[in-house]
């Protein structure tokens, strides 16, 4: 097992890559950690995987895995969490805006004060204002509203994690995003932060749009109800479902019963399949129940998978005598 793995996703970056792992090589040379240096190639249509392995006959250390296609971040940050055998892992981006002066740093933080993980925060940024820096403000805000870990910046590509923290769990779609709020959810609630540099682009051009905000908080919400109501999705939908009919239930019996006391006092009045409440009074009693026997569904279905008794387990004193 080495000191430090430090994972690597890239898409079509071949210009950065050899001063890439030259950077990290005159870092880890300055001190006594063993190392890994593991680049994973989404897919990259340029000559990415020719640079990759062109620099493993100079650099023993880095290791090469290549995707058929392009899967996105997660995925390839899945996949060298996977492989990775370094008692810290230490993830960066590709494009050299990540400083690799920052790992024994990092490094220290999770072996020495005891983090399980250790976001970077670009304090200064060189991205543009508008198209970047301002949503990316919104962005934060609104995670660290809803999640409530006090990350400045949740999406920095400079992060380092015990080694339990990327073995236990699993990054897939577009939730790089929220690796803090799943490694949280998942039991390692001892998160901190560090201000780090910001290179600006030296090569290439930036590989996300604007869109992603747009699917970042749709995953954010995913995120959210998966990690409350995953294993449990009745609690959910058998709750709202049984409310919803009985509001419907209720409306309807009201219309029924006021009628019934209108004629029987012979008072004017409308007769109940005439008034829109009644319809919406229907609509929200079916609604109920769809919602009931999703929750149902769900139940069948979260019973039925393998890792439904999942459990991550940080020690064990058993006595074995």
């Amino acid at each position: 097992m080495v000191d430090i793995s430090i994972v690597v996703p890239l898409f079509n970056e071949e210009e950065s890559l050899p001063e890439l792992v030259a950077w990290i090589d005159r870092v880890m040379a300055q001190h006594t950690y063993s190392h890994e240096v593991i680049m994973v190639d989404d897919g990259s249509s340029d000559a990415s995987w020719q640079v990759i392995n062109r620099l493993r006959l100079t650099y023993p250390y880095v290791r090469g895995i290549k995707f058929q296609r392009n899967y996105g971040k997660s995925a390839a940050l899945q996949v060298g969490f996977e492989v990775a055998q370094g008692q810290v892992v230490i993830t960066m981006d590709a494009d050299l805006q990540d400083s690799p002066d920052e790992i024994p740093a990092l490094y220290q933080m999770i072996t020495e004060q005891g983090f399980d993980l250790v976001s970077g925060w670009k304090k200064r940024r060189y991205d543009p204002l508008f198209s970047k820096r301002l949503p990316s403000k919104l962005f934060n805000a609104t995670v660290r509203t809803v999640s409530g870990i006090k990350l400045h910046d949740m999406n920095c590509g400079l992060k380092a994690y015990r080694r339990q923290v990327v073995k236990s769990i699993e990054v897939y779609g577009e939730m790089h995003r929220y690796i803090p709020v799943i490694a949280k959810q998942a039991g390692f609630a001892r998160i901190g932060e560090k201000a780090v540099q910001h290179q600006e682009r030296k090569f290439g051009v930036t590989k996300f749009g604007l869109e992603r905000f747009v699917n970042g908080f749709l995953d954010l919400f995913s995120v959210m109800f998966v990690s409350r109501f995953g294993k449990r999705p009745m609690h959910f939908f058998g709750v709202l479902g049984s409310l919803m009919f009985l509001l419907g239930a209720g409306s309807t019996i009201w219309l029924i019963v006021s009628k019934l006391h209108s004629q029987s006092h012979g008072v004017p009045f409308r007769p109940v399949a005439d008034q829109p409440l009644f319809y919406i009074a229907v609509a929200t009693v079916i609604i109920g129940v769809q919602l009931f026997l999703a929750g149902f569904l769900g139940e069948l279905m979260a019973r039925s998978a393998s890792d439904r008794n999942r459990y991550l387990i940080e020690a064990d004193t058993a006595n074995n005598a």
